[in-house]
């Protein structure tokens, strides 16, 4: 099995250099390349599916070399028709080798994903491959700690810590995100930066977190990736990456890298499923092998056959066709790229 890279943005998902970013992503993805937007950070927000789609909308272009598959993943609330529990949404993420997480509120996210289908899938195609990118809210909220930013910012709580989705526990590392890490949006009156926490409440926030626990901290327009099979670390973007410890702290600019070690020992779960539901690895598992299933000539003579019948704008034929198609197990999609087969 080969771990997949994970990024994480400071900010600026849909920015020139939050583009570079994606592109240098895809560039090591091989084809096809098929994204998922999880909609759930903002899924308290009644225009969740506006937030994932302005990203998805830059995506589709900023990547149109690659022709990307982008799929929008409405897992929004629990106890709902989008519940991440719903596999039926959930489906573009079994085939997805790209899938991201961006704005909303970090303690919402932890709170509708801990537990459900989505977050054991989410997990399993890391473990087979995919690219995982969060920013923002989604950087915070995949932490062993979680800095609930709405609550202290918005609502005037008491600083306090929240748990988070741990991501990396299933690594054995103690990992904390902190975006917007350099933010300066209250200009000289009012610090805002450490995600709008100001420098004293987050360290308040950081004391109240075990010793073991190290924070990186993301500049906005800015992000590393981090390659688990070659335990190294790039930094991207317009300015820097910090990495606090208990007892030093070290900034690392744009165009710099650093081992991956620096933030832990990360060691693969042996067996490589452990701590997912049997069911739902061997149904992610299944999945990939179907991807990699290679269509019969049968299939591909019809898809050939349609295409001419398309040409020559005989519908009904070409619409036989495609149930022809369908009923020897595969799909076909008309794309302005032309027809593209897929497993359902």
């Amino acid at each position: 099995m080969t771990l997949g890279r994970i990024a994480f943005l400071g900010s600026g998902e849909t920015s020139l250099a939050g583009g570079r970013i994606f592109e240098s992503l895809a560039r090591l993805i091989p084809d096809p390349l098929r994204v998922a937007i999880l909609e759930t950070p903002a899924g308290f927000e009644l225009n969740a599916s506006l937030v994932a789609g302005r990203v998805a909308e830059f995506l589709k272009t900023r990547l149109q070399n690659y022709k990307p598959t982008i799929d929008l993943v409405p897992a929004r609330k629990q106890g709902t028709e989008f519940s991440p529990d719903n596999l039926e949404i959930l489906r573009p993420l079994l085939q997805a080798n790209l899938i991201f997480m961006g704005p909303g509120s970090p303690s919402y996210v932890v709170r509708q994903l801990q537990g459900t289908l989505a977050w054991d899938i989410i997990r399993a195609r890391h473990r087979l491959g995919a690219t995982l990118v969060f920013a923002s809210a989604a950087t915070i909220s995949v932490g062993k700690w979680v800095l609930p930013v709405y609550e202290i910012y918005k609502v005037g709580e008491d600083v306090h810590v929240k748990d988070g989705l741990n991501l990396f526990g299933d690594f054995g590392m103690h990992l904390s995100f902190i975006p917007h890490w350099n933010n300066a949006e209250g200009g000289v009156d009012l610090d805002t930066s450490r995600c709008f926490m100001g420098m004293e409440r987050f360290e308040q926030w950081r004391r109240m977190t075990p010793t073991e626990n190290i924070i990186v901290g993301l500049d906005e327009h800015s992000g590393i990736i981090m390659d688990c099979e070659k335990g190294i670390c790039e930094v991207h973007g317009v300015s820097s990456v910090s990495v606090l410890k208990s007892d030093s702290a070290e900034m690392y600019a744009s165009g710099a890298s650093f081992s991956l070690s620096e933030l832990g020992s990360c060691v693969a779960p042996e067996p490589i499923e452990e701590g997912i539901r049997s069911e739902v690895w061997q149904m992610v598992v299944n999945a990939a092998k179907s991807k990699d299933e290679a269509p019969p000539e049968e299939v591909l003579s019809l898809l050939e056959q349609r295409k001419q019948v398309r040409a020559d704008k005989n519908f009904a034929e070409s619409d036989r066709l495609r149930d022809e198609i369908t009923a020897l197990g595969w799909t076909v999609k008309d794309t302005k790229e032309g027809q593209q087969l897929a497993k359902p």
